[in-house]
């Protein structure tokens, strides 16, 4: 089955259109953009007002547990807190200190940072400009 884009289509019909190509639309790509009505619906907020906005979760992901972005404002932070999964912070847009446990370093843009699982961090924006981030939470693998 060939799909075409017709702006005429409503999302039914989309959805409908891709579960007859596919058996699962969940096999189709799927483009998630921080700014779209069901992701802005989606906005956790941490308990220092940190909006996180889930892009991707296990409804939909097979091998991770969630994705989602989150812009810290100059002075703000995401807390320390526990996961009950391992996360890989990747940083977007600015700088800011990620602390993991004890040790505390400073992260800029395109560095990527791996949390284990059940292991204290925290990310905070100490800097003048906002900070973008990307994290990614996944169960460990057994191995």
């Amino acid at each position: 089955m060939i799909l075409t884009r017709n702006p005429q289509r409503s999302k039914a019909q989309k959805a409908l259109t891709l579960l007859k190509a596919y058996g699962n639309p969940q096999k189709a790509m799927i483009v998630k953009n921080p700014n779209d009505p069901e992701v802005i619906r989606s906005i956790h907020i941490f308990p220092k007002g940190i909006p996180i906005r889930l892009l991707l979760a296990e409804n939909i992901l097979r091998g991770l547990e969630y994705v989602a972005y989150a812009v810290l404002m100059p002075g703000q932070e995401i807390e320390e807190h526990l996961d009950p999964v391992e996360e890989v912070y990747f940083i977007c847009r600015g700088e800011g200190i990620m602390r993991v446990e004890e040790e505390e370093k400073k992260v800029k843009e395109k560095d990527v940072i791996w949390v284990p699982v059940n292991t204290s961090h925290s990310l905070r924006n100490p800097f003048k400009e906002k900070l973008e981030v990307l994290i990614i939470g996944a169960y460990p693998r057994r191995r």
